[in-house]
Protein backbone atom coordinates (compact mmCIF):
# COMPACT_ATOMS: atom_id res chain seq x y z
CA UNK A 1 0.00 0.00 0.00
CA UNK A 2 3.12 2.66 0.47
CA UNK A 3 4.52 1.65 -2.52
CA UNK A 4 1.50 2.68 -4.06
CA UNK A 5 1.08 6.25 -2.34
CA UNK A 6 4.94 7.04 -3.04
CA UNK A 7 4.14 6.06 -6.84
CA UNK A 8 0.87 7.92 -7.23
CA UNK A 9 2.90 11.02 -5.13
CA UNK A 10 5.87 10.72 -7.55
CA UNK A 11 3.26 10.57 -10.76
CA UNK A 12 1.24 13.56 -9.74
CA UNK A 13 4.46 15.40 -9.33
CA UNK A 14 5.92 14.53 -12.58
CA UNK A 15 2.66 15.36 -14.44
CA UNK A 16 3.07 18.77 -12.07
CA UNK A 17 6.18 19.62 -13.34
CA UNK A 18 5.50 18.46 -16.76
CA UNK A 19 3.02 21.03 -17.13
CA UNK A 20 4.87 23.63 -15.71
CA UNK A 21 7.11 23.23 -18.23
CA UNK A 22 4.37 24.48 -20.79
CA UNK A 23 4.12 27.45 -18.77
CA UNK A 24 5.22 30.59 -20.56
CA UNK A 25 8.39 32.25 -19.25
CA UNK A 26 7.47 35.87 -18.44
CA UNK A 27 9.71 38.70 -19.58
CA UNK A 28 11.22 41.59 -17.84
CA UNK A 29 8.56 44.58 -16.67
CA UNK A 30 8.42 47.19 -18.66
CA UNK A 31 5.66 48.99 -17.38
CA UNK A 32 5.19 49.26 -13.53
CA UNK A 33 1.98 50.95 -13.95
CA UNK A 34 -0.27 49.64 -16.85
CA UNK A 35 -3.31 52.00 -16.87
CA UNK A 36 -6.42 50.69 -17.25
CA UNK A 37 -8.42 49.96 -20.55
CA UNK A 38 -9.22 53.79 -21.70
CA UNK A 39 -12.75 52.94 -23.76
CA UNK A 40 -15.10 50.04 -24.27
CA UNK A 41 -14.51 47.47 -27.24
CA UNK A 42 -17.43 46.64 -29.03
CA UNK A 43 -16.39 43.20 -29.43
CA UNK A 44 -17.98 43.05 -32.92
CA UNK A 45 -15.91 45.78 -34.95
CA UNK A 46 -12.54 44.37 -33.03
CA UNK A 47 -12.84 40.76 -34.30
CA UNK A 48 -11.44 39.93 -37.60
CA UNK A 49 -7.38 40.08 -38.49
CA UNK A 50 -5.27 41.86 -36.84
CA UNK A 51 -1.13 42.79 -37.82
CA UNK A 52 1.20 42.62 -35.19
CA UNK A 53 3.43 45.79 -35.46
CA UNK A 54 5.51 45.14 -32.48
CA UNK A 55 6.11 43.63 -29.00
CA UNK A 56 7.36 42.69 -25.94
CA UNK A 57 9.05 40.18 -26.77
CA UNK A 58 8.22 36.71 -25.22
CA UNK A 59 9.15 33.49 -25.03
CA UNK A 60 6.09 31.81 -26.49
CA UNK A 61 6.89 33.86 -29.82
CA UNK A 62 10.26 34.46 -29.35
CA UNK A 63 11.94 35.58 -33.07
CA UNK A 64 8.82 35.15 -34.89
CA UNK A 65 7.87 37.65 -37.76
CA UNK A 66 4.81 37.88 -39.92
CA UNK A 67 2.69 37.61 -36.70
CA UNK A 68 -1.30 37.93 -36.90
CA UNK A 69 -4.00 36.97 -34.70
CA UNK A 70 -7.43 36.53 -35.84
CA UNK A 71 -10.59 36.89 -33.40
CA UNK A 72 -13.81 35.43 -34.06
CA UNK A 73 -16.68 35.49 -32.27
CA UNK A 74 -18.34 31.54 -30.65
CA UNK A 75 -21.91 30.45 -30.30
CA UNK A 76 -21.10 30.87 -26.23
CA UNK A 77 -20.04 34.13 -26.50
CA UNK A 78 -16.05 33.83 -25.90
CA UNK A 79 -14.12 34.78 -28.60
CA UNK A 80 -11.90 32.24 -30.59
CA UNK A 81 -8.36 33.35 -31.04
CA UNK A 82 -5.87 32.11 -33.71
CA UNK A 83 -2.27 33.50 -33.18
CA UNK A 84 -0.28 32.77 -36.21
CA UNK A 85 3.68 33.92 -36.87
CA UNK A 86 6.82 32.18 -38.47
CA UNK A 87 10.47 33.00 -37.59
CA UNK A 88 13.32 33.32 -39.65
CA UNK A 89 14.75 30.07 -41.35
CA UNK A 90 11.57 28.40 -40.70
CA UNK A 91 11.14 27.59 -44.24
CA UNK A 92 8.54 29.51 -44.97
CA UNK A 93 6.30 27.62 -42.31
CA UNK A 94 3.51 29.61 -40.11
CA UNK A 95 3.57 28.21 -36.41
CA UNK A 96 -0.37 28.95 -35.35
CA UNK A 97 -2.13 28.72 -31.58
CA UNK A 98 -5.55 28.60 -31.40
CA UNK A 99 -6.95 29.38 -27.98
CA UNK A 100 -10.09 30.85 -26.38
CA UNK A 101 -11.24 34.11 -24.76
CA UNK A 102 -13.58 35.01 -21.93
CA UNK A 103 -14.53 38.58 -21.15
CA UNK A 104 -13.54 39.24 -17.79
CA UNK A 105 -15.15 42.86 -17.77
CA UNK A 106 -18.57 42.72 -19.45
CA UNK A 107 -19.29 46.41 -18.55
CA UNK A 108 -16.57 47.48 -21.05
CA UNK A 109 -15.20 44.35 -23.12
CA UNK A 110 -12.01 45.64 -22.46
CA UNK A 111 -10.33 42.62 -20.22
CA UNK A 112 -10.54 39.56 -21.59
CA UNK A 113 -8.81 36.13 -20.15
CA UNK A 114 -7.31 34.04 -23.32
CA UNK A 115 -5.78 30.43 -22.67
CA UNK A 116 -3.90 28.48 -25.60
CA UNK A 117 -2.49 25.85 -22.51
CA UNK A 118 -5.59 24.17 -21.00
CA UNK A 119 -6.69 25.54 -18.00
CA UNK A 120 -4.21 28.24 -17.50
CA UNK A 121 -5.68 32.04 -18.55
CA UNK A 122 -3.52 34.88 -19.07
CA UNK A 123 -5.24 38.42 -19.08
CA UNK A 124 -5.86 40.45 -21.94
CA UNK A 125 -6.16 43.87 -21.64
CA UNK A 126 -7.14 46.45 -24.61
CA UNK A 127 -5.76 49.12 -23.29
CA UNK A 128 -6.71 51.63 -26.11
CA UNK A 129 -7.85 51.38 -29.75
CA UNK A 130 -8.78 53.72 -32.84
CA UNK A 131 -12.12 55.08 -33.33
CA UNK A 132 -12.55 52.91 -36.76
CA UNK A 133 -10.83 49.58 -34.48
CA UNK A 134 -7.68 50.29 -36.98
CA UNK A 135 -5.38 50.09 -34.54
CA UNK A 136 -4.82 48.20 -31.02
CA UNK A 137 -2.72 48.38 -28.00
CA UNK A 138 -2.84 45.21 -25.67
CA UNK A 139 -1.31 44.27 -22.39
CA UNK A 140 -2.11 42.91 -18.98
CA UNK A 141 -1.40 44.01 -15.38
CA UNK A 142 2.16 42.74 -14.88
CA UNK A 143 3.49 44.92 -17.42
CA UNK A 144 5.86 41.94 -19.09
CA UNK A 145 3.49 42.33 -22.00
CA UNK A 146 2.55 44.18 -24.65
CA UNK A 147 1.20 43.79 -28.12
CA UNK A 148 0.69 46.52 -30.84
CA UNK A 149 -2.04 45.59 -33.32
CA UNK A 150 -3.22 47.38 -36.73
CA UNK A 151 -6.10 46.43 -39.10
CA UNK A 152 -3.28 46.78 -42.32
CA UNK A 153 -0.33 45.31 -42.47
CA UNK A 154 2.03 47.85 -43.73
CA UNK A 155 0.38 51.01 -41.85
CA UNK A 156 1.52 54.48 -42.57
CA UNK A 157 4.57 55.54 -40.78
CA UNK A 158 2.80 58.34 -39.57
CA UNK A 159 0.30 55.81 -37.90
CA UNK A 160 3.31 53.86 -36.53
CA UNK A 161 4.81 57.39 -35.27
CA UNK A 162 1.51 58.06 -32.96
CA UNK A 163 1.28 54.16 -31.89
CA UNK A 164 5.06 54.58 -30.27
CA UNK A 165 4.34 57.76 -28.99
CA UNK A 166 0.53 56.27 -27.51
CA UNK A 167 3.13 53.34 -26.30
CA UNK A 168 5.42 55.71 -24.41
CA UNK A 169 2.73 57.75 -23.08
CA UNK A 170 1.27 54.61 -21.77
CA UNK A 171 4.02 54.37 -19.40
CA UNK A 172 5.84 51.33 -21.51
CA UNK A 173 9.67 51.09 -22.15
CA UNK A 174 10.57 51.63 -25.78
CA UNK A 175 13.63 49.77 -25.43
CA UNK A 176 11.79 46.54 -24.75
CA UNK A 177 9.81 46.96 -27.76
CA UNK A 178 10.67 44.53 -30.64
CA UNK A 179 9.77 45.22 -34.24
CA UNK A 180 7.77 42.68 -36.01
CA UNK A 181 8.64 42.12 -39.52
CA UNK A 182 5.94 42.03 -41.73
CA UNK A 183 6.15 40.28 -45.52
CA UNK A 184 2.27 39.92 -45.69
CA UNK A 185 -1.15 40.62 -46.36
CA UNK A 186 -1.96 37.15 -45.67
Amino acid sequence: MQKKIIAAALTGTALLLGACAYIPRPGPVGNRAVPQPVRSVDLTRYMGRWYEQFRYEASFEKDMDDVTAVYSLNDDGTVKVVNRGRKPGDSGDFRESVGKAKIADPETNAKLKVSFFGPFYGNYWVLDHGDDYDWAIVGEPSGRYLWVLTRAAHPAPDLLASLEARVRALGYDWSLVRVTKQSGPY
